[in-house]
């Protein structure tokens, strides 16, 4: 059985387009779960499955945003804003 890939070779431009694709995707299932809570006789399991992937969409944006480095400086201190 094959093993996982443990290196890739993205760009931060690839890097962008996947967390921009992943929040649009939460998007629309944000505003489908929305538009399933105004009409309650949708079936409750497909809400729970909605609500399911965009927890597991969050998630995954939050592991890479903190994969990120952000800009601090080498020498003094670091002065946001």
């Amino acid at each position: 059985m094959p093993g996982y890939n443990k290196q890739f070779e993205l760009t931060v431009d690839d890097m962008d387009l996947i967390e921009t694709a992943l929040r649009h995707t939460k998007q629309s299932l944000s505003t489908e779960l929305m538009n399933q809570a105004e009409n309650p006789s949708l079936p409750g399991e497909e809400a729970r499955e909605i609500d399911a992937s965009v927890k597991k969409i969050t998630e995954l944006l939050g592991r890479l945003h903190n994969q990120k480095q952000f800009y601090r400086p080498r020498v003094g201190a670091y002065v946001s804003g």
